[in-house]
């Protein structure tokens, strides 16, 4: 991207350049076109003009469209801290008024991390990930799910019953999976379809069932004695009370459920 600008003197060129393209100064190209002359007493004449070249890269366009966003909420003076990582970067947020964009568990920040990376990536082909972080929302969260992931892992061996989590994003699914891996007689699989995905821990130990005992402390069935029974129910309600073939229509629907 190309663009003469012009000034009373080079500095006020280049500033309007760095506003214009919302960028810092080193990251845009001069050429200088123009310069003011000195005339009579040394009072200048002329203007400034200059060639400002800028070629947006990933991290740009997705902070722009994230300061965009955030004026349009009416959240401004926020500091952008950009970090390299394998395949794109994190960008760290700062400043006042962020805990809206934060969101609900993160819906917020995770909703404008999607986006930013859908617009950044439109420059080429090659993928380029965008993480957002904010007043380090991403390790307090993390730390928050390895200690949910834990204590339900522990419940699932103490009572041998599966059980099911929220539904969560791939990133907070591989938290869970990551913590349950570490932890012995307990396993981890998702399951559902996007949004709605979650994932279910189980037990990887069989439960045993002490049937004598059982038996010893509640009597076996067969050595109770059938309670004396009296039918004093009319002709009319025994009519009444027999099933009629639309009771039988929806039978079972309730009856099992499964995880």
């Amino acid at each position: 991207m190309k663009k003469i600008f012009t000034a009373a003197t080079i500095e006020q060129a280049k500033q309007s350049a760095c506003e214009e393209f919302q960028v810092e100064e080193s990251k845009i190209t001069f050429n200088v076109l123009e310069e003011p002359k000195k005339g009579l007493f040394g009072k200048m004449k002329g203007e400034a003009k200059i060639e400002a070249e800028y070629e947006q890269t990933k991290i740009d366009i997705a902070i722009k469209y994230i300061k965009d966003v955030l004026e349009a909420m009416g959240i401004e003076n926020i500091t952008y801290t950009v970090t390299d990582t394998d395949n794109g970067c994190l960008i760290d947020l700062n400043g006042d008024g962020l805990e809206e964009v934060i969101g609900k568990k993160g819906d917020m920040i995770d909703s404008l991390q999607y986006l930013s990376s859908l617009v950044s990536n439109k420059v080429d082909r090659e993928y380029f990930r965008i993480t957002l972080d904010s007043n380090n929302f991403r390790a307090k969260r993390k730390e928050y799910l390895e200690q949910l992931a834990t204590k339900i892992a522990n419940s699932v061996k103490k009572n041998g019953r599966s059980s099911a989590l929220e539904p969560m994003n791939p990133y907070e699914r591989r938290i869970i999976h990551a913590t349950v891996t570490d932890i012995e007689g307990v396993t981890s699989k998702s399951t559902g379809e996007e949004p709605y995905r979650k994932v279910i821990i189980s037990s990887t130990e069989k439960r045993r069932f002490n049937d004598v005992n059982k038996g010893n402390r509640r009597g076996s069935r067969r050595d109770r004695k059938p309670k004396e029974h009296f039918d004093i129910t009319t002709s009319f309600e025994k009519d009444y009370k027999k099933p009629k073939p639309e009771d039988t229509l929806n039978a079972g629907l309730y009856g099992k459920i499964e995880i």
